[in-house]
């Protein structure tokens, strides 16, 4: 394959590679094997070699400052070369990473954490000022790092290093879910000082630096002193191809041995093909309505309910992503840490919905709702949504806006929204989205008793108690809340047969996801 969009995949005959980026890629088996196969068939791991993965990429400006790490290849880089002090496991709590353990005094608003004896890439230990530069550098009021919003409540003036591998955080109100800020997406350590990141860029991570083309490829060798232990590869490429049909051709051509983010069509065609594998890493995507609460129709309780009740899950999940994924219960985080998944899985009830609408005068309501090309799925849930609500008696006009405003437009404005979300602890969705005060309050859900419960969650020390608060606001969320939360999208890689060891329970931005340390070739 010759392709002018994947410059990288014919510049030089590529050792035999593996897979990896998301802890997504499959571990398989030759030949045509079964699930089942696939999962137990691995043997022991193999070291050595070159794995190529393709990704969609930014383009010329692309970076390796793993604080400005947005797209899912800066993730893969930043990953590669970098450690946080902590990451979210399968269900969305943090697992200790840099930080070996934190401890929290008696109100939670100090934290003690400590460190692990780790080693950047040129032999310096990993200590609490590098830790304590980090995070001031990506609080810096004149950046904008991803991770600046997740590092909010931590008074990092006030914060100090207490030995070499020791720092206390001060805290600006108690804050039970620390850990979740520690495995903030982007909050990476580097060390005190560095400026260099695209030339000559020194972390603690698996992988160490060998070079460098934004747009085009970055490749990485085995770091043989990993603090948790040394990498199977020899040398991991990441490449970029910006169309799927490039991604998927280059592995079909052997030029890669990983490919990231493929569509469900395309998923589907190669499912039973043989010559490669198809990853689906479950609960990865949120996907919604979002209904603005503090406007109407949706200022009504009863009409949100009504939605609620108009939605066939089951068929938006068939027809909006092709079967891949499963349904919803209008809320975030199916199988996450304090998921409430006693509540009732809602069906749809359309005489309901209709007696519903008719008590609040809204029996020929008509409501547009905003899409877009955004994101796959969108424009196909909101044409679905539409015949199924006409069967309620609901006229909705679908509106397609522009890919390149949407989330902004779709944020304050309209009164109804296709909406999507990746994977985050169910505590973040809160903060970020639902409080008074969130900066990405979609639906407009303002309530001051609602944000008092989120701070006696935060202030609760006992994680039974705590995860009861969490229960009962969900509970109200389920029953008058502004997300019609109608599916979980799966997220889908395809991989070589070649490629091992990847874990596949994982949701995009977890620990396991995007990490090629643990993988080898067969």
């Amino acid at each position: 394959m010759h392709d002018e969009r994947f410059p990288g995949l014919h510049r030089r005959g590529f050792l035999a590679a593996g897979t990896g980026a998301a802890a997504l890629a499959l571990a398989g088996c030759a030949g045509g094997a079964t699930p089942d196969e696939a999962a137990g068939g691995d043997g022991p791991p193999r070291r050595g070699g070159r794995l190529r993965a393709a990704f969609a990429g930014g383009g010329a400006s692309e970076t390796l400052d793993p604080h400005l790490a947005n797209l899912f290849a800066d993730v893969a880089r930043a990953k590669a070369l970098y450690d946080k002090l902590a990451d979210y496991g399968p269900d969305l709590a943090a697992r200790p990473r840099l930080a070996e353990k934190w401890e929290p005094n008696k109100t939670m608003d100090r934290w003690q954490v400590t460190l692990r004896e780790a080693t950047f890439h040129d032999g310096g230990p990993v200590t609490a000022k590098d830790v304590l530069y980090s995070y001031r550098r990506i609080a810096d009021p004149e950046q904008a790092f991803r991770a600046k919003a997740s590092l909010e409540p931590v008074d990092l003036d006030a914060s100090r290093a207490t030995g070499d591998r020791t720092v206390e955080f001060v805290l600006k109100r108690p804050t039970a879910e620390f850990p979740n800020i520690l495995a903030a997406f982007g909050a990476y350590i580097v060390p005190e000082n560095a400026s260099r990141f695209d030339d000559k860029p020194i972390g603690s991570g698996p992988f160490r630096f060998v070079s460098f083309t934004p747009g085009r490829s970055a490749v990485f060798r085995r770091n043989d002193a990993y603090w948790d232990g040394a990498p199977h590869l020899d040398e991991l490429e990441l490449v970029v191809a910006n169309e799927e049909s490039a991604r998927v051709n280059a592995l079909l051509g052997g030029q890669v041995e990983y490919a990231h983010e493929l569509n469900p069509a395309t998923a589907r065609a190669h499912e039973n093909g043989g010559r490669i594998r198809i990853v689906r890493l479950r609960n990865s995507a949120m996907q919604a309505f979002c209904m603005k609460t503090d406007r109407p129709p949706f200022d009504d309780k009863r009409v949100r309910e009504a939605f609620f009740l108009i939605a066939d899950r089951q068929e938006l999940v068939d027809g909006a992503l092709s079967g891949a994924g499963e349904v919803g219960n209008d809320l975030f985080g199916k199988g996450y840490e304090y998921y409430a998944s006693s509540l009732p899985q809602r069906e749809q009830d359309l005489d309901r919905a209709r007696a519903l609408l008719k008590r609040a005068g809204a029996e020929k309501l008509k409501v547009t709702l905003d899409t877009s090309a955004v994101a796959a799925g969108f424009t196909e849930a909101a044409g679905i949504f539409r015949d199924q609500a006409a069967k309620a008696g609901v006229t909705i006009d679908v509106k397609t806006g522009s890919k390149d405003s949407y989330w902004s437009d779709i944020l304050d404005g309209g009164t109804l929204c296709c909406y999507r979300s990746g994977a985050m602890p169910i505590e973040a969705h809160i903060s970020q989205r639902l409080l008074t005060d969130s900066t990405t309050n979609a639906t407009k859900w303002h309530h001051k008793d609602f944000d008092a419960q989120y701070r006696q969650a935060q202030s609760t020390r006992d994680k039974t108690e705590r995860a009861a608060v969490y229960a009962r606001m969900q509970r109200r969320l389920y029953t008058e809340g502004g997300f019609l939360i109608w599916g979980f999208a799966d997220w889908i890689i395809a991989t070589a047969r070649t490629v091992k060891g990847v874990e596949t329970s994982a949701p995009a931005n977890t620990l396991d996801w995007a990490r090629f340390d643990k993988v080898w070739l067969a």
